[in-house]
């Protein structure tokens, strides 16, 4: 027996409804996004911005800073 012919012989009550339940994976997922958005909010995004900033030029961010620091040391 194939899966369709067990699908068709199954009654449409017991099967599972997918629209449903993604319906309720998304109510879920927008009530955590909702209790998320707490004190910090703001200053993590921030942080999140600038980590995607400068994640990808670490080098070039560690040499601006130390070249930075030895002209604040000169001065």
């Amino acid at each position: 027996m194939t899966t369709l012919e067990i699908m068709a012989d199954t009654p449409s009550a017991i099967r599972n409804d997918f629209v449903s339940t993604d319906a309720a994976d998304l109510a879920s997922h927008m009530n955590q996004c909702a209790h998320s958005r707490g004190r910090f909010f703001t200053l993590q995004s921030s942080l999140q911005s600038a980590h995607s900033v400068v994640s990808p030029r670490i080098v070039t961010v560690a040499l601006i800073v130390a070249i930075c620091f030895g002209l604040l040391a000169l001065a």
